[in-house]
Order: C-alpha cells, then sequence, then structure tokens
C-alpha cells in the first residue's frame, strides 16, 4: 500500500523529518500538531488560545486531505498538565459533533516549543 505525504500552509510547516499528514488508502493520519501559529511559527500564549490554535491547525491539515473534522476516528490529546483537562475538552469539543471520534488523553513531562498541548488525530476518507 502506498503512503502519500501530505502539506499545507494553513498549518505549521514540520520542525523535524517527518509529514504533516501521510494518507494511506482511505486513511489519514496526522502528526501531532501544537499551538504555532503558521503564520509566524511561533507558539500562541496561554493554554486556552493553544488548544484553539491547536484544532486550528488539525483541521487545516485535515482539509489539505479533503477531509473534515467529523472525518475523525481517533484522536490523542496530549497536556503538559492533566489539571487542564477540562478546559482543553471544552475546546476540543467545540470542534466536532458527535458521534465524537475514539480518543485518548494523557500527561507528559514536555513537548516540542514548550507547548502545552498537542493534538495528532486518524481520519478515513
Amino acid at each position: 500500500m502506498s503512503k502519500q505525504p501530505l502539506q499545507t500552509n494553513e498549518a505549521p510547516s514540520a520542525i523535524g523529518p517527518y509529514s504533516q499528514a501521510i494518507q494511506t488508502g482511505n486513511f489519514v493520519y496526522t502528526s501531532g500538531q501544537i499551538g504555532l501559529d503558521p503564520e509566524t511559527g511561533e507558539m500562541v500564549d496561554g493554554l486556552e488560545n493553544q488548544a484553539h490554535q491547536v484544532m486550528k491547525n488539525v483541521k487545516a491539515v485535515l482539509a489539505a486531505a479533503g477531509c473534515e473534522m467529523n472525518d475523525v476516528v481517533k484522536s490523542m490529546i496530549f497536556m503538559q498538565n492533566m489539571d487542564d483537562f477540562v478546559k482543553v475538552n471544552d475546546i476540543y469539543a467545540s470542534y466536532f459533533q458527535e458521534p465524537y471520534p475514539a480518543r485518548s488523553a494523557v500527561e507528559v513531562s514536555r513537548m516540542p516549543k514548550g507547548a502545552l498541548v498537542e493534538v495528532e488525530v486518524i481520519a478515513v476518507r
């Protein structure tokens, strides 16, 4: 099965040796998105702003694959502090409609560029 890298300028460029997303068959696998502003390459300030920017970045990468947020079947949320779960969860939920994707949410000690939240998803076209 072939894999096709996906790229959009509407989300931050990769900051390492990886693709923004890979499509194989009908599946789209995104790399983790953090709260970088795609225009400036800088991290937005604060947890809530980062969470919104993360979801906008995910949405942009999915759009490059011809997908929408409701095509997401699985998501993974990484947070620097699990005490932020309620805020992140509320913001995350505002980008989806039922039925919601399956999801994992975990606390991690550090993320690139000091990010407070990161999200990666799997979508089906």
